[in-house]
Parts: C-alpha cells; sequence; structure tokens
C-alpha cells in the first residue's frame, strides 16, 4: 500500500499544474504526471526490475516528458492554438476551488489506474514474459505513432496555421495521436495478463483502460464539434469527414458528436 501511495502522491504533485489553468490537469500535467511515475516507480523497484519492466516505466518516461514537452511548446509558438486557450484561461479563472479539487484527485487517481498492470507486476515480483514483450512493442508503436501524428500536425500547421489537417497519418484517421495513445495504453493492459492477480488488480487495470478510451472518444468528439465550427463552410474538409474515419482505422465510424454521454 505504501508504494502505491507514493505513486499516487507523485501524481498529485506533477498534476497540480491545472490549478493555474484547468486543461492543464489533462495535458501537460497528465504528461509530466506519466513521466515522474515511470522514474519513481524505477526508484522504489530497483531491487526487483528485469529488462521488460525496467523499459516498461523508460517508456512511461519518454512518452510523458515528450508529450508535456510538445504541448508546452506548441502553447508557447502557436498563436492559433493560443486563441483556443484563451476561452479557457478564462473558464479556469471562473472555475471553483472544489471543481477544480474534484478534476485534480479524478485525474491523479486515473493516472495511477493507466499505470497499475505495470505496477502490479512490479509489486507482485513477476518478471518479463511474453505479454511483458507484446505489451512492449504495443506501447513503443503507440508512442512513435503519437509522435508522428504531432510532428506531421506541427508541419501542417505551419504552412497554413488556419487548415484542417488531412495528410499523413491523417488520410487514415483524423484522430491519428488519440489513436496513438490507445494503442499505447492497450499495450499497458496487456502486458498485464499472466500477473494480474484477484478482482482487485483486474479491476483497476480494466477500469483505467475502459476510462482512458472513453476520454480519447470525448476529446475525439470535442475535436470534431470544434473543427465543424471553424471549417463547415469548407467543402474539402466536409468530403474528407465523410470518407476518414475519426479513430479506427478501417472501422465506418465517421462521427461521434451525437453521442452526447461522450461529455468528459
Amino acid at each position: 500500500m505504501s508504494q502505491y501511495l507514493i505513486i499516487l502522491l507523485t501524481s498529485f504533485i506533477f498534476s497540480a499544474c491545472g490549478f493555474y489553468m484547468y486543461i492543464y490537469f489533462f495535458s501537460l500535467g497528465y504528461g509530466f504526471s506519466i513521466a515522474a511515475i515511470g522514474a519513481v516507480m524505477l526508484f522504489i523497484f530497483r531491487g526487483s526490475l528485469t529488462w521488460g519492466t525496467a523499459l516498461q516505466c523508460l517508456l512511461f518516461m519518454v512518452y510523458g516528458i515528450r508529450l508535456g514537452g510538445y504541448l508546452l511548446i506548441r502553447e508557447m509558438k502557436s498563436p492559433a492554438y493560443k486563441k483556443v486557450l484563451n476561452p479557457e484561461l478564462t473558464r479556469s479563472r471562473q472555475m471553483g476551488m472544489v471543481t477544480k479539487v474534484s478534476i485534480w484527485i479524478s485525474c491523479a487517481l486515473l493516472y495511477t489506474l493507466e499505470v497499475s498492470p505495470v505496477f502490479f507486476r512490479l509489486k507482485n515480483g513477476d518478471g518479463t514474459s511474453g505479454t511483458v514483450i507484446a505489451g512492449l512493442i504495443i506501447m513503443a508503436l503507440g508512442i512513435c505513432l503519437e509522435m508522428a501524428a504531432d510532428l506531421q500536425k506541427s508541419a501542417a500547421k505551419k504552412k497554413n496555421p488556419y487548415r484542417f489537417v488531412d495528410t499523413g497519418l491523417y488520410r487514415i484517421v483524423r484522430c491519428p495521436n488519440y489513436l496513438g495513445e490507445l494503442l499505447l495504453w492497450l499495450g499497458v493492459l496487456i502486458s498485464g495478463i499472466g500477473s494480474l492477480r484477484g478482482i482487485l488488480q483486474w479491476g483497476a487495470a480494466s477500469f483505467g483502460f475502459i476510462l482512458i478510451v472513453y476520454i480519447m472518444f470525448s476529446g475525439a468528439r470535442r475535436l470534431e464539434i470544434r473543427q465543424d465550427r471553424n471549417y463547415a463552410l469548407d467543402p474539402e474538409y466536409l468530403k474528407y469527414i465523410k470518407t476518414v474515419p475519426i479513430l479506427i482505422p478501417f472501422i465506418p465510424l465517421y462521427s461521434v458528436k451525437k453521442y452526447s454521454f461522450l461529455v468528459a
């Protein structure tokens, strides 16, 4: 229990930047919390690490630092993104402290649930198995996909900041960075197979993955609504959204905005 409390405290500390602007709970705080949790797990389980579990913790660090760094640079350098954040800053200043604390607690708990398959494997003293290797491959694929999608989007926005992106990976799905996120955490869940024990451990790991799936589809819905508002008069955009799936490749799900339960 004490080891989990250390992980949870780490998540609380690094996600607390959301008190400046609540959206940071889900963005900068998210990335840097996962990176910090990976580093802390390397330290507290240093005596029982195997090459596979050590790599998973390192991937958490790479993922989190890359995500947090990318978001921070985008915020500082992108005029278009600053316009998106301005209303969020105003909304954050109007938000009550009780609401912010509730979001903070929820996010910190979620981040520990997401990494829980790796945490439980380390706590249970299990080593590197075939599922860990499979999970590592899927995790790395997800991180690479997310990195490539962000780089492609940045390059496209430099050429035309006010046009939607439909090149590279965005020809396959409209939210390839969210797809990469899903693959990352799918790999983490798969890596726990054979190590997770009992209802509590399986419940925590499964619930964490279900929540991130819900959040990614909610994020896709928010993006779709915002893009519809910005590009509704663009015939190329209207054609694009009717032919390219929103999140999962080769599955003809082109819109999720009508699903009002995706409100996160």
